[in-house]
């Protein structure tokens, strides 16, 4: 593990928590504790090339993500019965494509704020051509490019925003992530982004998808597309109205909480009967 990281032990249900593009496993630590206090094995990993520099970040990409990914799941499945594995923004687009490629580990799959792409209110109008970013970096065009984070930062309530964003411009990108998204960064996010769209129909683990109607960075249309091409399970939806992009640290943070137990739990008490029958 690294020092950023966080391994809560439990019980026998684990549940692997993916932070964002340009984040931090701290984003997800509110909602991990949540989630030890029902009992549960709770691991937040850290992305490759993440909490260190722009440098560190473009010199990844979303298969080098997707890798550490893999690699945390195989480390947390090991140690438990029902497997679990949500994720946040791109972190959710990872956690998706996880439960696609691998059916039978994953049991469950939690989608917070989903980002397919960047088309919430607060988004300047060129990010509606984000999509060509893969082409720029095919052809070297904006290496040294950023986005830089703009307000609300994702992020409704007020205090907690000014708190984080002290952080942000402060230099800590391990505490609270970059101040902004590398072009080459945001283009292997849309590379992702494609293939998972590809793949939401063979998702065949229940989902649970939380976003915020308000959502200022993706739009509650990133979660419909969910609940529309995932054919082969179960989707809850929770939409929020007291929050921003960063569900797991906003105001409705509990309620995102209590409502991931609820579906964890109901997935557990389904499978239950089957483990028994097969001891």
């Amino acid at each position: 593990m690294t020092d950023n990281e966080f391994l809560f032990q439990g019980g026998r249900v684990g549940v692997l928590l993916i932070h964002g593009l340009t984040g931090t496993p701290n984003e997800m630590r509110l909602v991990g504790k949540g989630l030890h206090q029902a009992g549960y094995t709770v691991y937040g990993m850290q992305l490759a090339g993440h909490c260190g520099t722009e440098d560190d970040l473009i010199a990844t990409g979303w298969r080098n993500w997707y890798a550490s990914v893999c690699a945390a799941a195989d480390r947390l499945a090991a140690e438990v019965d029902h497997f679990f594995v949500i994720g946040l923004s791109m972190g959710a687009l990872l956690a998706l494509k996880l439960a696609a490629d691998r059916p039978a580990q994953v049991h469950g799959v939690g989608a917070y704020a989903t980002m397919f792409r960047h088309d919430g209110w607060s988004m300047p109008l060129f990010t509606r051509l984000c999509f060509l970013l893969p082409v720029f970096k095919a052809l070297g065009v904006g290496r040294r490019r950023s986005f830089i984070e703009r307000p609300p930062y994702g992020i409704k309530d007020e205090h907690l925003r000014r708190r984080i964003v002290a952080k942000m411009q402060g230099g800590d990108s391990a505490a609270a992530g970059l101040p902004g998204n590398p072009w080459y960064a945001v283009a292997e996010m849309y590379a992702l982004s494609a293939a998972v769209r590809r793949q939401l129909g063979d998702i065949r683990s229940p989902c649970l998808v939380v976003h915020a109607t308000q959502d200022d960075v993706a739009s509650v249309r990133n979660a419909a597309l969910i609940a529309r091409r995932v054919h082969r399970a179960s989707v809850e939806t929770v939409l929020l109205d007291d929050s921003y992009h960063m569900v797991t640290i906003d105001r409705q943070r509990r309620t995102v909480i209590r409502r991931s137990i609820a579906f964890i739990d109901r997935v557990v008490a389904a499978r239950e009967p089957a483990l028994r029958a097969a001891a």
